[in-house]
Formats: C-alpha cells, sequence, structure tokens
C-alpha cells in the first residue's frame, strides 16, 4: 500500500490539507525546542553551572579576612555572572551577608529576594538572613514571622531551634510574651541539646515573669 504512494503525492496532499501542515509545522517545532533545550543544558548550561561552583571561593576567602570591600565587588561580580546557576545564587546570598554586615539592611533583603536555589539550608538561611535585616531595622514583627518560616521550613536539631529562639527575642522586643514563651517552651521540650546549651529555661523565666504584669 505504501508502495503506491509517490513523493509527489505527498507533497500534493501536503498543500491541499491545512490541518496536516499546521500539525506537521507543530510537531517540528516542538522537535527543534526539545532539541534545542537539550543542546542548550548539555554544553551550555551544565558546564556554566559545574564552573560556578568554584568561582565564589574568592570572594568568600576576602569575607573571611575581613576584607569587605574587596569581598561585595568579588561576591556581587560572580552573582551576576553565574546568575541561575548554583555557584551565583551562593554568591548572590553570600553578597546580601555582607551587604547586611555592612549595614545596608535594604540593599541585602533585595539580594536576598532574587537568590533561588534548590539547596535547602542555603533557603532557609536567606529567610532567616532576611529575619536578621528586619530585626536589625527594629522591624521585629516582620523580623518575628520571618524566623517563624525559617524555622518551619525544615524541622531539624541545627537551624530550627536558633530561629525559633531569634524569634522569642523579637517577640519580645515587641511585648508579645505570651509568644515568646511558645517559641522558648517550643525549644526546650522538643531540642533539649540547644536549650541545655543555651540555657533557655532562663529565657521561659524572664518572658513568663513579664506576662504576669
Amino acid at each position: 500500500m505504501l508502495e503506491d504512494i509517490s513523493g509527489d503525492q505527498i507533497k500534493e496532499q501536503f498543500k491541499s490539507n491545512k490541518k496536516l501542515r499546521l500539525t506537521t509545522f507543530i510537531v517540528g517545532g516542538l522537535v527543534v525546542l526539545v532539541l534545542g533545550f537539550f543542546l542548550y543544558r548539555q554544553f551550555v548550561y551544565l558546564p556554566a553551572n559545574e564552573k560556578s561552583k568554584d568561582a565564589y571561593w574568592e570572594g568568600l576567602n576576602f569575607a573571611v579576612t575581613d576584607s569587605t570591600e574587596a569581598a561585595m565587588d568579588e561576591l556581587s561580580a560572580v552573582a551576576k555572572k553565574y546568575d541561575g546557576k548554583i555557584g551565583g545564587e551562593i554568591a548572590q546570598f553570600a553578597y546580601a551577608r555582607q551587604l547586611m554586615e555592612a549595614g545596608e539592611f535594604k540593599n541585602a533583603i533585595k539580594e536576598l529576594e532574587g537568590v533561588e536555589i534548590t539547596d535547602t539550608y542555603v533557603n532557609i538561611m536567606a529567610v532567616g538572613l532576611k529575619a536578621d535585616c528586619y530585626s536589625e531595622m527594629e522591624d521585629y514583627k516582620t523580623a518575628v514571622n520571618l524566623y517563624k518560616e525559617a524555622a518551619d521550613m525544615s524541622d531539624n536539631e541545627f537551624t530550627t531551634p536558633i530561629y525559633l529562639l531569634k524569634a522569642g527575642l523579637c517577640a519580645e522586643e515587641i511585648k508579645n510574651f505570651d509568644k515568646a514563651v511558645e517559641f522558648y517552651n517550643t525549644i526546650n521540650d522538643e531540642y533539649t541539646s540547644f536549650a541545655s546549651q543555651k540555657q533557655i529555661e532562663k529565657y521561659i523565666a524572664r518572658a513568663e515573669s513579664k506576662t504576669t504584669k
């Protein structure tokens, strides 16, 4: 059957059948897009993504040696060059931290809002650092909400109790002592090692004494 269909017949059918032409163009376009995406990912994105993982170390070294200006310049450049890559997002987070330490809290928050990375801990710390900025600006209500958000993002012994403690301290600043007690009790009940290290019962006693006044 197929042997009886000539090339000219196929061409004629293609010219006269609008649906066939449209379907062919759509399918052809999708193939080009998929192939283009695969080639971009394989030969452009993945190599650049791997390269980006080593690009931010120099900036971090400047930060460790308290070369704040040099660190900010280096990290900002890496963040722009590798935007969307793992190394670029980490550099942007580190750059935001340098901005916060320099007292540029609003600029730090702006940078943190642009950090997009799959690493759970970096995401948590980005929210926590944003809360730190609001706390430094004495917007304690926003800080409390962000610290609670950071604490809830992943239940673990490291970040969760730290951000609950910070949330409690900010809650005390806005005289929401009941909420502070709630945060401290959660630490005391669920994160006993951290509670022992930080003597969390003292925080509970202090906040509880103020709730009765």
